[in-house]
């Protein structure tokens, strides 16, 4: 006689279907699965639409700065003509105009 051990079954090897129910045989899942699908996308327009009021804030605060760099440069730009009519129009050997950007140097 041989020993052979019987495995003893419990209730967690009965197979069964009810992992396997499609959302058709139970339409209220489709339905729920819908209703979560349309909400998240009414938050992701919501995060769209707030992002692009955040861009459009910094295009616009990027044409004020423009704008005011603009109006100084123009007043800058008027100041030294004043001041180089007023002053002789050759300049001494060595020295250098100021009158633009700064440069820096390494």
């Amino acid at each position: 006689m041989t020993d052979r051990k019987k495995t003893i079954r419990g209730l967690q090897d009965i197979r069964t279907l009810s992992g396997r129910v499609d959302m058709v045989s139970e339409p209220y899942r489709a339905f729920m699965r819908i209703t979560a699908l349309e909400m998240e996308k009414e938050r992701k327009g919501v995060e769209r639409r707030s992002a692009v009021q955040r861009v459009q804030n910094i295009d616009a605060r990027f044409r004020d700065i423009e704008a005011e760099k603009d109006v100084l440069l123009t007043a800058l730009g008027e100041r030294e003509k004043g001041r180089s009519q007023a002053t002789s129009s050759v300049k001494p050997k060595g020295t250098q105009d100021t009158t633009g950007c700064f440069k820096i140097r390494y």
